[in-house]
């Protein structure tokens, strides 16, 4: 039986199955009298000493192995027991609510995991995980049961769990676990990241798999494809076998091209650079070969405060991120925040529509004052490397002046203070609206550069919520619709003279990447773990070929009729990219 879930990980494993489902911690929910306070409060504390320990060996266990940008997963998990704000929530529960420590500390942490949950940017989402593991280690010390893991496992198999915490992947053998096999979790989730960083093929989103998949099962798992074999016959395992030593063959060939640069056959240059979320990503985009940073998503900085963070703080966070790249250009992408990401310190009105409504560029110059703490750390960070600015969900010609008049107002308060910045700057926009595609002639005048936000674009185009399961199929970035917004887009800013590049999920698409290629896209930026991939693609191809095959795809009619000749082109160029 074929069963279809979400490729998390590179790879194929072909082991037996082993079922993981943990012993949840139980909580009694039953109020304390006043007089078991004191009791609570001390059980409260031990269990937070307890945990920050525990996180601390599991630290410095994973920067052994893996480095210090994965390290840095538990230094926020560190930091999220250190938030006195979480611990002030969890003893005013057991002291005003009478709650016991476990229930008390399950409640607040709930809550925070929801607020996680409820996002729609996938990233921000699979944080809830992290949230999950914290607040699984401090009921477990709070109520004295051993952590949660795979320490018993000796000998090689296929993990089969619901989820797994950021704890306990990072902490995996992989001497014993040659696949990972989960119900939940996306490409985004530390699972993901953390499985593609050992190596560990994995593929997540596979619904009740501990239910269906018995224990001891021989399995094949292709992360690449997202599917997972089980009691496959002599056939299948032949197979499977001779596609797992070609991909050792590739991953090989692959990190050969890391310090290669990345161009057509005929000369055409492009930049292939990554999407980060924190400094401490910069690691892996070095690592892989990156060429700078096409988006870095400051909102993280922002988020699970019980304030706005200071321009020291956004200055210190935006300069690492400049330095780390060594020269290497980062377009830092001003505050997106709304929608399915909200601050507890700006109340932010309920709404019908909330991806259309206060977000975003909408939220920042409503709130100028914020909007210009941000612009002046960056304004200062760019002394130190080089940056770039970047606006989000920009409709129309206003919205682009309206921010300037607060840039320029922002650099006269440096300059006044004698405080150094890069005085020429760039600024540009992120396409992901079809308002702000349309009248790109309108725009570019404006700007600097442009970046293609698909992610939004496809929504907003196709008008489909992809988070909507229901309507998540219509959900296709090669519609004609979408890749003719991108067309005119790039053509409007070659015109004009401009850059054109790409940040949304589509720029590291290997199936979108000759097609991308072909219509002129000048910067694809992707995670990190894409890049490679991209770059094979881009050498592989004259920049004549790559026009050639999107003039082609430009004439189909449906998505699946352009994903079907996306493939069969990358067959012909003997390109494997799942």
């Amino acid at each position: 039986m074929i069963i279809h879930g979400i490729p998390g990980s590179q790879g194929i494993a072909i082991k037996k199955a082993y079922v993981f489902i943990e012993n949840k911690p139980v909580v009694d929910r039953q109020h304390i009298v006043s007089e078991q306070i004191e009791g609570e409060l001390t059980k409260l504390q031990q269990a937070m000493a307890a945990s920050k320990q525990q996180i601390r060996g599991i630290r410095d266990k994973t920067e052994a192995q893996m480095g210090a940008e994965h390290a840095a997963i538990f230094d926020a998990h560190i930091a999220i027991l250190d938030d006195p704000t979480l611990l002030e929530d969890i003893k005013q529960l057991i002291e005003a609510g009478l709650r016991t420590a476990p229930a008390a500390a399950e409640a607040v942490l709930a809550q925070l995991t929801g607020l996680f949950e409820a996002m729609e940017d996938e990233y921000m989402k699979e944080r809830a995980a992290d949230i999950k593991d914290i607040g699984d280690r401090l009921l477990r010390n709070i109520l004295g049961m051993k952590p949660g893991g795979l320490g018993e496992l000796d000998s090689e198999v296929i993990v089969i769990a619901h989820d797994l915490t950021p704890s306990v992947v990072a902490t995996l053998d992989r001497r014993y676990v040659k696949g990972i096999a989960l119900g939940t979790g996306g490409k985004t989730s530390h699972a993901a990241i953390i499985a593609r960083t050992l190596e560990i093929p994995a593929v997540l989103g596979l619904g009740g798999i501990t239910e269906e998949v018995p224990e001891g099962e021989v399995l094949i798992l292709d992360g690449g494809s997202g599917i997972l074999l089980t009691g496959p016959d002599e056939g299948q395992l032949t197979e499977y076998r001779k596609r797992q030593d070609d991909f050792g063959g590739r991953q090989a060939e692959l990190r050969n091209l890391i310090d290669l640069p990345s161009v057509t056959t005929d000369g055409r240059r492009v930049e292939i650079a990554a999407n980060i979320g924190t400094p401490r990503d910069v690691a892996a985009v070095l690592a892989s070969g990156g060429e700078g940073v096409g988006l870095y998503r400051t909102e993280f900085l922002f988020m699970d405060k019980t304030g706005l963070p200071g321009e020291q703080e956004q200055f210190e966070a935006y300069r690492a991120v400049a330095e780390g790249l060594e020269g290497r250009p980062v377009i830092i992408r001003t505050l997106d925040i709304g929608g399915d990401k909200e601050l507890e310190w700006l109340p932010s009105p309920r709404e019908m529509n909330p991806f259309l409504g206060w977000r975003a560029i909408r939220i920042c110059l409503a709130e100028p004052e914020i909007f210009k703490v941000q612009l002046r750390a960056i304004l200062r960070a760019s002394a130190f490397g080089k940056v770039l600015i970047m606006y989000p969900m920009i409709s129309g010609v206003g919205e682009v002046r309206a921010a300037n008049v607060l840039l320029a107002q922002a650099k006269e308060e440096l300059r006044l203070a004698g405080i150094g910045f890069d005085e020429a700057i760039q600024t540009g926009i992120m396409v992901e609206t079809p308002s702000a595609a349309i009248i790109a002639d309108i725009l570019a005048p404006e700007v600097d550069f442009f970046s293609i936000g698909t992610n939004d674009l496809c929504q907003y185009t196709l008008a489909v919520d992809r988070m909507n399961e229901k309507v998540r199929d219509l959900y296709q970035p090669l519609h004609p619709a979408v890749l003719r917004l991108i067309q005119s887009v790039i053509n409007v800013a070659h015109r004009h003279g401009k850059v054109a590049g790409m940040c949304g999920e589509l720029a590291g698409d290997p199936l979108a990447t000759i097609i991308l290629l072909g219509l002129g896209l000048d910067e694809f930026s992707m995670s990190a773990s894409s890049m490679l991939l991209v770059k094979k693609i881009v050498r592989s191809v004259s920049y004549q070929q790559a026009q050639e095959i999107a003039t082609g795809a430009l004439a189909l009619k449906t998505p699946g009729e352009i994903a079907e000749y996306a493939a069969q082109t990358l067959q012909e160029l003997g390109i494997n990219y799942s």
